[in-house]
């Protein structure tokens, strides 16, 4: 009724000439109330015939009207505007679901009620939040769609699923043609068809979270080869340089030289020429007295030791230095060439991370257990298999030896792509990577204690990933079998679940600044870990 009593006060503030609401209100004599601009152009239409009249009652009057604003008019508008009153927001567009209910021009629907098959705007939704049988209704948001719940054979409210016809029928459907059909109630149905709508969510959102860290990786790998080309263009630069200040260097040796050996032969030449002006001095004298007593003298100056001659070597030195030049351009150009092919062979296959089983093993490594690491309490089957044992005293006392936990080090040192598996039995087994520097003694030396380790712990209910002593709690399924996937150059480190299928436990992406060394821990007596598919080496 509120809303009805706010359409009729909109009316009385319209204007009868552009049915719309008043703008700069005016009243005429007579007392109807118009538009300024509706009132004024009606009547310069009309003020040919000397008479104006009101476009409602039609009275008339003598001279045209001064008009006056309608100050109370103009208020209500103004207030109308403001408080929102005219509510057209509250009816129903060609978009919206109309309620039902509602007569002339319908409001919009707040609720769809599935038993009822009708929507109700919020005046005709409140029997169903005050009378006790409308409460038990379901309730929906507006749907323009309520008619798919009835039944088009028997006119009765769906609410039975099919499973045998995968379809929705009513009542009177499963006790006839669907008699003796697997039916539940829709309800149920949904349901159960949302908990597998969310588990399929949780895949895709895990894959889409696996290909963010991929594309992570990615990008990473764009910063390391930008980063990778920037140095080598810095180095050969570098190396480029040097071989130019050992040229320029060659080149000002050379010049040195034969500037000297010029000095030598300007010296000798003056020494020549002052020989030569004596001997032709001698050679014009007219007196033989003299010629003879002189020539015993100045012909010694004749037999002129003769010098070594030079030979011409810039041609040949510029030949050295051009083929030196070439020879390394022609190297360094082999050398890239090969290099890019390697590259280009490998492809984009070693950037992203293996996808498969198959692929993972593509990378798998052999490990052994380094016996030096081990701890007193730890019994070592072999190079591959190792378990705590309490009674045990076999190792321990080396300095690399573990002297607080049950753990070890393997031998390898790992720097590429890497791929190994381990089998293992028990409560609390840790399997880890670590810097070979970690600390062997104190509560920092247990393997995730310390931001030199990243270590997985398995339990039979449940998995922990640990790093610098930050734990993590892990879910996935449960396998005695895990696999281990290390990109030390990208960065990525990955623990997986490995039965029929693998699954993708944690990733760690970071950036390793030392080689990595595979380790185990055995906390707990009985637990052991076998290494697969390298030389028969078991944890105990």
């Amino acid at each position: 009724m509120a809303q009805r009593g706010v359409q009729l006060d909109q009316d009385k503030l319209c204007c009868s000439i552009c049915l719309d609401l008043l703008k700069d209100p005016v009243t005429i004599p007579c007392g109807h109330s118009y538009c300024r601009s509706c009132v004024e152009n009606y009547w310069d239409e009309t003020d040919q015939k000397k008479l104006h009249s009101c476009p409602q009652c039609r009275q008339t009057f003598g001279p045209r009207p001064v008009l006056v604003k309608n100050t109370m008019l103009a208020d209500l508008v103004e207030e109308l505007m403001k408080t929102g009153l005219q509510a057209d927001h509250c009816y129903a567009g060609p978009e919206d679901v109309a309620c039902d209910v509602c007569t002339g021009r319908k409001l919009k629907a707040l609720k769809s009620c599935l038993q009822c098959v009708v929507s109700y705007c919020e005046q005709h939704l409140q029997p169903h939040y005050e009378v006790t049988q409308l409460k038990k209704h379901k309730l929906i948001d507006p749907s323009k769609e309520l008619q798919e719940n009835i039944c088009t054979r028997h006119n009765e409210v769906i609410k039975i699923f099919c499973r045998t016809d995968q379809q929705c029928i009513c009542i009177l459907c499963s006790m006839d043609e669907h008699k003796g059909h697997d039916t539940v109630s829709a309800a149920a149905e949904m349901a159960k068809r949302q908990k597998e709508l969310g588990a399929s969510r949780q895949k895709i959102q895990q894959r889409i979270q696996n290909r963010e860290k991929d594309e992570k990786a990615l990008q990473l790998e764009v910063e390391a080869i930008n980063r990778y080309a920037d140095e080598a263009v810095r180095d050969s630069e570098k190396i480029f340089m040097d071989a130019k200040r050992q040229i320029r260097s060659r080149q000002k040796s050379e010049v040195s030289h034969v500037n000297g050996l010029q000095e030598k032969l300007q010296q000798e030449i003056a020494e020549l020429s002052g020989k030569d002006a004596e001997l032709e001095s001698l050679s014009r004298a007219a007196d033989h007295t003299r010629f003879l007593h002189s020539y015993a003298s100045l012909s010694r100056l004749a037999e002129a030791t003769e010098s070594p001659s030079v030979t011409i070597r810039s041609q040949r030195y510029a030949e050295d230095v051009t083929a030196a030049v070439s020879e390394a351009r022609e190297k360094l150009q082999d050398n890239l060439s090969e290099e890019w092919s390697r590259i280009a062979l490998a492809g984009m296959e070693d950037v992203l991370p293996p996808q498969t089983r198959t692929d993972f093993l593509k990378y798998s490594c052999e490990i052994t257990l380094d016996y030096t690491t081990a701890h007193k309490h730890s019994t070592v089957r072999d190079s591959l298999q190792v378990e705590c044992n309490y009674n045990a005293f076999l190792y321990g006392g080396h300095p690399d030896s573990f002297t607080d936990w049950r753990q070890h080090l393997c031998r390898q040192m790992l720097t590429g792509r890497c791929y190994w598996e381990v089998k293992w039995n028990g409560q609390g087994v840790v399997v880890a990577v670590a810097y070979k520097s970690m600390s062997r003694a104190g509560r920092e030396s247990a393997f995730g204690n310390n931001d030199k380790s990243w270590a997985l712990k398995c339990f039979h209910d449940g998995y922990e990933f640990r790093h610098n002593n930050m734990i993590t709690s892990l879910s996935g399924p449960q396998s005695s079998t895990v696999g281990v996937y290390l990109d030390h150059r990208a960065g990525i480190l990955c623990f997986y679940s490995v039965s029929e299928t693998m699954t993708l436990l944690h990733r760690v992406q970071t950036t390793f600044t030392q080689p990595l060394c595979p380790g185990f821990g055995t906390h707990f007596s009985g637990a052991s870990v076998k290494i697969c598919g390298a030389s028969n080496t078991q944890l105990m």
